[in-house]
């Protein structure tokens, strides 16, 4: 019997969503395979995770194309890109906790391509005047990685509706990040 691969990865992704701990025999046994099986496609836990890291970016790739990031008002495309990516959301919180992704000479270049389209998104914002200035892009593409994990955490633990998501994740990047006009403090 052959195995989906996809499907070994995409179980093992919302396992390890939900339990970031859990061990190989617990992702095999969530993908409907033996230890036996999943160690024969992915050697161990690293090479596991880099599987995962490949799908995430291909997630991602395919949330960004989606999302239309040079249509329209910079605001409006973050909102198309919350939308999109909450679908691979909780992959993505997963994969954003895995720090030996990030580190060393082994960073797999797709988070760079997508660092850089999220960052000319913003700088965008920030050259037609909707965003502050006073933020760079690097950290708003950050702070808008750091609040989809979040929302995802929030909505796992229970303490927050899946409703909720798009909403939450996009008024609180987009109220710090929106650049307001300096009112006059008036004299009494």
């Amino acid at each position: 019997m052959a195995v989906d691969r996809d499907h070994v990865l995409r179980s093992a992704a919302a396992l390890l969503t939900r339990r970031s701990t859990a061990t190989m025999d617990e992702v095999a046994k969530s993908a409907g395979i033996s230890r036996a099986t999943l160690h024969r496609h992915f050697a161990g836990r690293d090479a596991l995770v880099r599987a995962l890291e490949s799908l995430g970016i291909e997630e991602c790739e395919k949330a960004l194309e989606a999302a239309r990031l040079d249509e329209g008002p910079a605001s409006e495309a973050v909102r198309r890109l919350v939308r999109e990516a909450e679908p691979a959301a909780g992959l993505l919180a997963f994969l954003y906790t895995e720090n030996q992704l990030f580190e060393g000479e082994e960073q797999n270049d797709g988070w760079a391509r997508i660092d850089a389209r999220i960052s000319a998104l913003f700088r965008r914002g920030q050259q037609s005047g909707e965003f502050r200035i006073d933020l760079t892009p690097v950290w708003l593409t950050e702070a808008l990685f750091g609040l989809l994990a979040s929302a995802v955490w929030l909505l796992q633990s229970g303490k927050g509706a899946p409703k909720d998501f798009h909403h939450m994740t996009v008024e609180l990047l987009l109220g710090g990040a929106l650049r307001h006009s300096v009112r006059p403090i008036e004299e009494s």
